[in-house]
């Protein structure tokens, strides 16, 4: 997303809300790695069991760190960009911030419980494609209505924001009837990543060749 401008001056981008949203994805990403410990006062056997039993906690926050640090990067571009529109696009902002704040419930779910209970995978998969579901429609309100004008860079912002609207929001179903295929879907994400990536980047370099 740091790859669209709009040549906004810095004094016209909207601090305080950016400022907001850093400090709420700052105390969600923290709130992801309390439920990753181990007891006290335990014993050697004990002590080993316990370590690995926090391996899904671990998985499950790397996951959801990872997939927040790339939200806050796309909130922060986007934010701005709506530097002086105001109205929807901000409002839409802080709905964002509303459902990040929530992202450490589903994960601890995922943690503790993952593919033996369909709800808490899809109940994951459901957050994380509602967050760049607001973000695609921040993305469209700017573009139709506050003048993002460039074609080839709104196509590649659609192209990969929907890239994760369609594996996670593909996964909710698929997780009543194979939780574990459906954690196997995410993957799916990583190779459609680079591949837009790369599609991007020989669109921005076809022009000088």
């Amino acid at each position: 997303m740091g790859r669209v401008s709009t040549g906004t001056s810095r004094a016209a981008r909207p601090d305080r809300l950016i400022t907001l949203s850093d400090g709420i994805f700052a105390i969600a990403m923290t709130l992801l790695a309390l439920d990753v410990r181990v007891p006290p006062d335990l014993g050697s056997a004990e002590f080993h069991d316990a370590l690995r039993e926090t391996l899904p906690q671990l998985a499950a926050y790397a996951l959801s760190f990872l997939i927040v640090s790339i939200f806050w990067r796309d909130q922060r571009s986007l934010l701005q960009m709506s530097a002086t529109t105001g109205g929807i696009p901000q409002y839409l902002a802080l709905a964002v911030l509303g459902v990040i704040a929530l992202v450490p419930f589903p994960t601890a779910m995922l943690a503790e419980y993952g593919a033996e209970e369909p709800l808490a995978v899809a109940a994951y998969a459901g957050t994380i494609c509602l967050v760049d579901l607001l973000h695609l429609a921040m993305f469209a309100t700017l573009r139709v209505h506050h003048g993002v004008r460039d074609v080839g860079e709104w196509r590649d912002t659609a192209a990969d924001l929907g890239a994760t609207i369609l594996v996670f929001g593909a996964s909710v179903p698929v997780a009543f009837l194979a939780p574990h295929a459906a954690m196997w879907c995410w993957l799916a994400l990583l190779p459609a990543k680079i591949v837009l990536g790369r599609l991007e980047r020989s669109r921005q370099t076809a022009p000088e060749s």
